[in-house]
């Protein structure tokens, strides 16, 4: 099976998005996403890129219809819970340390549905240190800990070698995924990286199948 990866930033809606039409995919294919947090404003600073808001601000009609495909593909994986964070653009570079902290911490996957959660359902301002820490302990998760795994050098380090590696795969924004070295940019390709599982996946199955 190839390996599959999410290079994600809680601040991206598509992001979120992206998230939860994930399971569905991974039940159809077998194939489990591996999630890599990168920092989306160290990806914009290494690229030149910028946030489409800013991308596109001056195009007529291009943002009225990124938020006309927003509303299709909430419509089409029933994501009722979706809403745009009234305090977006939200300053991520906190709650992206904790999820590397909560990787070495063994709660990274109830880390992610809870800051995701936090983020594009209940419209948290996550960059609101009191407000974060508030969320992160209504979910059950160990605040204290997290935090303090945040704060430590090596965690930092982590999360700028995710940044650059991800830069160095050919990535410019997120969500993005990886099937084995074959780069796919955002939520509306998630239709490719499946047949790209399945295309790499054939082979494989192919022995198996001659070995039966």
């Amino acid at each position: 099976m190839p390996e599959v990866k999410f290079l994600f930033d809680f601040g991206s809606p598509n992001a979120y998005l992206s998230h939860k039409a994930i399971p569905q995919i991974e039940a159809r294919t077998g194939v489990r996403f591996d999630y890599a947090p990168i920092l989306l404003g160290g990806v914009f600073k290494l690229t030149g890129n910028q946030s489409p808001a800013l991308a596109f601000a001056g195009i007529r009609n291009k943002l009225a219809y990124e938020n006309l495909e927003t509303r299709r593909f909430v419509a089409r994986h029933s994501l009722a819970a979706f809403r745009m964070n009234p305090h977006f653009p939200v300053n991520t570079l906190q709650i992206m340390r904790g999820a590397v902290a909560a990787q070495a911490l063994g709660v990274f996957e109830p880390y992610v549905e809870q800051v995701f959660a936090d983020m594009w359902e209940r419209g948290l301002k996550m960059d609101d240190p009191q407000v974060m820490r508030q969320a992160l302990a209504d979910g059950g998760l160990p605040v204290e800990e997290l935090l303090a795994a945040s704060a430590s050098d090596e965690i930092k380090a982590r999360l700028v070698a995710n940044t650059e590696a991800a830069v160095e795969a050919g990535v410019f924004g997120a969500p993005s995924f990886l099937v084995g070295s074959e780069l796919f940019f955002g939520k509306d390709r998630l239709g490719a990286v499946e047949e790209e599982i399945l295309r790499q996946s054939v082979p494989a199955r192919g022995l198996i199948g001659a070995a039966s």
